[in-house]
């Protein structure tokens, strides 16, 4: 997801600090947005002259002090809710005055991300969604303390991006989130069932319903130990059994089939 968001934030001018844990990760990062904004090229959608602005904006860094001077830290470090904290520690440590903390989890509390931050106004949820450099929404959530100013220096960000943000509550699974979940988990219950294929239940949705891709393709995409980490929270804070993970996903996590990023999930991505 970083890579994406540097994408977006470069391509609608802004200067970016792409930063990871070490160099091999930051070039893959900046690989990545290469190769997406020379598709973007191919495909007639982006110009040889955005492409090369996007690109001379995104410098990279595997040093966090390099990103001092920063206005808006947007994270995108997994879902472990003591390493989002560690990270926005680590930022209020070196940040300037008037800095915002966005983080780009996808279901946990904002709340207690800022649970011992010295800015606690100043954190605010910025989901963004899967290839971000293509989805328009951008889910903001407003954590307990987050400030009105805070939020609409997310939003006007998020729209100098082209994207849709809405604002929701500081609940477990947002908006996004819980009902993707739900959706996602319960065509895991239908394929375990035998009700129909993989593929079949994600035409049903695509085709019946006009979703741009089906719950388990998607799920694929996201990456099926995400789902289950998810899942798992959801089921734990909401205390439903709607979101309790069936047996077929913790079977395929626990056999590395976890999607698209391991070549099998509940598609085979190598044929």
């Amino acid at each position: 997801m970083g890579h994406g968001i540097a994408q977006a934030a470069a391509a609608a001018g802004f200067e970016v600090m792409l930063r990871d844990v070490s160099e091999e990760l930051v070039e893959r990062g900046l690989r990545a947005v290469e190769s997406n904004l020379s598709k973007g090229v191919a495909r007639g959608k982006v110009s040889e002259e955005e492409r090369a602005r996007a690109l001379s904006l995104i410098r990279t860094t595997t040093r966090l002090e390099e990103t001092a001077g920063c206005d808006l830290f947007v994270e995108a470090v997994p879902e472990r809710l003591e390493l989002k904290r560690e990270t926005l520690r680590a930022v209020e440590a070196l940040a300037g005055a008037d800095f915002v903390f966005a983080t780009n989890t996808s279901s946990l509390s904002i709340g207690e991300i800022a649970a011992g931050s010295g800015h606690p106004e100043r954190v605010v949820g910025m989901h963004f969604f899967n290839p971000v450099h293509i989805m328009r929404l951008v889910e903001i959530v407003v954590g307990p303390e987050t400030s009105r100013p805070t939020v609409e220096t997310v939003r006007a960000v998020a729209l100098r991006m082209g994207k849709e943000p809405i604002v929701v509550k500081d609940v477990p699974g947002f908006a996004s989130s819980r009902l993707g979940v739900a959706l996602g988990l319960e065509a895991m219950r239908m394929l375990e069932e035998g009700v129909a294929a993989a593929k079949d239940i994600d035409t049903a949705m695509e085709l019946g319903y006009n979703h741009p891709m089906g719950p388990l393709r998607l799920t694929d995409l996201v990456g099926l130990d995400v789902r289950l980490h998810i899942a798992e929270y959801l089921h734990a804070r909401l205390g439903s059994e709607r979101f309790r993970p069936p047996e077929i996903l913790r079977r395929m996590v626990a056999e590395g089939k976890l999607g698209r990023k391991t070549g099998e999930g509940f598609y085979k991505w190598n044929e």
